[in-house]
């Protein structure tokens, strides 16, 4: 089956005016503006997503063309850092893993890592090897193991009683158990053995991530010349930066191999803060949602791994007050914060949530409206809301 998607703008993430995107199968095979391939004439204009368009012939045989007017269509987001969403927790196993990707798939998230939070040994070697099924399923792009070596300083929403020291005997038992599908690490890099841990880990072909961290600046300028390459959700959990001592936030910032995440929901980082990354990292900046359970749900108590959450107006924090633990965010609504509130270009802000954290993981097959790449898209309305979201060439909303 040949489909052929018309809208006013595709961003691939580039933008095209009047352009057009021929779908076969799961995958793109053609991307254009202007005349249709063929130059079929006779669409009818559809509602966003709704695959009633007119057939038309096309180099592939006959097509079907949705019209999709005034609407936008871009990649599927992929969420490089979230713990999941819809009531359900990636650490409680593939069932509860894919609640938690059906509830961001609604709000165009098409791929996602999973994250798992800081407990013992025993307790992640049984969440990694429950993921990565998944993994091997193209259900997720990895497993993101954020804990257990981290600081106790900038703990955030992790046990300080279960921070550790990045052994090089528990990093290859938990490599073990993925074989292959832990894709990312955070990791606070001045712990004992931390430089150690970054060179071994990108040896391993994992993507180390600096955060939960107190750091200094040469601390983190060595961890970055090791292969560090991700800053694990800038500004949050990690030394502050000071006149005398910049910190890792700085060093992240600087260096131009670094792609830094940014949770912009309003909670985790004032606007102007969000808008000064992109100004200052641009095209190396991605969205992530860092989500909980409670993303996509209602307020209520959860559990973050081993700790409480409460979930208040939307804002989860540990139970009793304390740190921010996570968020209910979606990827929609990040991009829809940038662009509303932080003064960042729509094409600016899809990438960061696209091709950007692709990229991180040497994908080009997702995050990106392109021939060869899955066929991935999500309709956006003229407020930036989802109408409809496609995943692998099917319609899933």
């Amino acid at each position: 089956m040949t489909t052929i998607f018309r809208a006013a703008r595709v961003l691939t993430p580039e933008p095209l005016d009047d352009g057009w995107v021929r779908v076969e199968g799961e995958r793109i095979v053609e991307v254009g503006s202007g005349p249709l391939p063929s130059g079929p004439t006779g669409a009818v204009p559809g509602s966003a997503g709704v695959a009633a368009g007119s057939r038309a012939g096309s180099g592939a045989g006959t097509a079907e063309v949705v019209d999709l007017g005034d609407r936008i269509l871009v990649p599927g987001f992929v969420d490089m850092h979230a713990h999941g969403g819809g009531g359900a927790a990636y650490t409680d196993g593939a069932d509860a893993a894919r609640t938690a990707l059906a509830t961001h798939l609604a709000h165009g998230t098409t791929s996602a890592m999973a994250s798992l939070v800081t407990d013992t040994l025993e307790v992640l070697e049984r969440q990694v090897r429950a993921l990565a099924p998944l993994v091997s399923d193209r259900e997720l792009m990895g497993i993101h193991l954020e804990g257990p070596w981290l600081s106790e300083l900038h703990c955030g929403a992790h046990d300080p009683d279960l921070l550790t020291d990045p052994l090089r005997r528990d990093l290859d038992r938990l490599l073990a158990a993925g074989e292959g599908t832990i894709r990312m690490v955070t990791l606070a890099v001045e712990r004992l053995g931390g430089q150690a841990a970054v060179r071994h880990l990108v040896e391993s072909g994992v993507v180390v991530a600096p955060g939960h961290s107190h750091a200094t600046y040469a601390d983190a300028n060595l961890a970055i010349d090791a292969g560090a390459r991700v800053a694990t959700h800038l500004f949050n959990a990690e030394r502050p930066i000071h006149h005398r001592e910049p910190g890792l936030i700085v060093a992240l910032l600087e260096r131009a191999e670094v792609i830094v995440e940014v949770i912009a929901d309003g909670v985790h980082l004032h606007p102007a803060i969000v808008g000064d990354i992109a100004r200052l990292k641009p095209g190396r900046f991605v969205l992530v949602t860092d989500a909980m359970a409670a993303a996509g749900s209602d307020d209520g108590d959860y559990e973050l791994g081993p700790l409480k959450v409460e979930v208040r107006d939307s804002v989860a924090r540990l139970a009793g007050g304390g740190a921010i633990a996570g968020s209910t965010l979606t990827l929609d609504r990040a991009v829809r914060f940038c662009v509303q509130h932080a003064g960042i270009d729509l094409v600016d802000a899809v990438r960061a949530a696209t091709a950007t954290p692709a990229s991180v993981f040497g994908r080009d097959d997702i995050g990106r409206i392109a021939p060869g790449a899955y066929a991935d898209l999500v309709v956006l309305g003229p407020d930036l809301g989802v109408e409809a979201v496609h995943r692998c060439g099917q319609q899933v909303r």
